[in-house]
């Protein structure tokens, strides 16, 4: 058990792939991409799947969600889902994913043993999106998405960040979109985690601008607080239901009390927070030798010292030294 000392048992995983990316967003990183991890420094395909085996068996970890970067880069994917999901007792297994790409691998993951998909789409106009990313791949992803739903990974989750002056008038559009192609809509806050560490709070996009923004064309109902538990997103059904719309407000309504999660770099390191400023490293556990016992044990150390909160609201917070791309979503 991955416990913390504030009653938190951490039973989600997130394991990045690979801290490249294909596209260049910018709230992400900068138009050049960043110095991407030597791939000495990786770990390998069977490293990763020792520890979620690990994970899996032996600190109750019951999902196990890949990310990067962007996951569907490396090249071995499809072969450790379908390891990872051999496990017994099997975990749930996600991805999260920019979409490109998927639109040829869809089926290949579904089969292997991929349960769902969560891809990011910010914007329904290619010019914004060109914008946005700095790339021409917005025919990609909606393709992307397409391809999931009919592989069956579903429900197919669409992650979308609202940026002042590029796509803020959005959101209605985005969900009414969301909602006929039947995709689970969640707008995410902008959170302190680019490369250039150019994020300014006064300059955000919140979640109370979001849902003042959807409720001008929906009616939004608040659901059911018993039903959330530890996920990140708060819901609201949509004129009604059964449809329903998520803003993950990890700045304004953070959502650290009932955080449930573990991260594992590319490169090996436990992380307990996407904020965290501390790593633990695992990879050299595993190449010096070390049991399963032992590297276990390092996890739950690490586990142990989990921070009660982000520190988003303390004056002296400081963005952690990785990007989210070197972090994973």
């Amino acid at each position: 058990m991955l416990l913390d000392t504030y009653g938190r048992v951490a039973t989600d995983l997130r394991v990045s792939l690979t801290d490249r990316c294909n596209l260049r967003c910018t709230y992400c990183m900068p138009a050049e991409g960043l110095n991407w991890l030597p791939k000495p420094e990786l770990l390998t395909d069977d490293e990763i799947v020792r520890l979620v085996s690990i994970a899996v068996t032996e600190l109750g970890v019951t999902e196990v969600r890949f990310t990067g970067g962007e996951p569907l880069l490396r090249p071995g994917l499809v072969a450790i889902v379908e390891r990872c999901a051999a496990l017994t007792p099997r975990p749930q297994i996600s991805l999260t994913t920019n979409g490109i790409g998927l639109g040829r691998t869809a089926t290949a993951l579904r089969e292997a043993g991929l349960d769902r998909v969560n891809v990011s789409l910010d914007t329904l106009r290619p010019d914004v999106f060109q914008t946005m990313t700095r790339r021409k791949r917005h025919q990609d992803v909606l393709d992307g998405l397409a391809a999931a739903r009919a592989a069956g990974l579903v429900p197919v989750k669409v992650n979308a960040v609202l940026m002042p002056g590029l796509n803020d008038d959005e959101a209605p559009d985005l969900l009414a979109w969301a909602l006929e192609n039947r995709y689970e809509l969640r707008f995410i806050e902008q959170m302190p985690l680019d490369a250039q560490h150019g994020w300014k709070r006064e300059g955000m996009v919140t979640a109370g601008d979001i849902l003042a923004s959807l409720r001008t064309r929906f009616a939004l109902t608040p659901e059911n607080e018993d039903e959330r538990g530890s996920a990140p997103a708060e819901r609201w059904l949509v004129d009604g239901g059964p449809a329903r719309v998520g803003v993950i407000a990890s700045v304004t309504r953070p959502f650290c009390r009932a955080c449930d999660r573990t991260r594992l770099t590319a490169d090996g390191q436990v992380r307990t927070c996407l904020f965290a400023r501390e790593e633990t490293d695992l990879r050299a556990a595993l190449r010096s030798g070390a049991p399963d016992a032992e590297v276990a044990e390092r996890w739950r150390r690490a586990m142990w010292g989990k921070k009660a909160g982000s520190g988003l609201d303390d004056p002296s917070f400081l963005q952690p030294q990785r990007p989210m791309s070197a972090i994973g979503g």
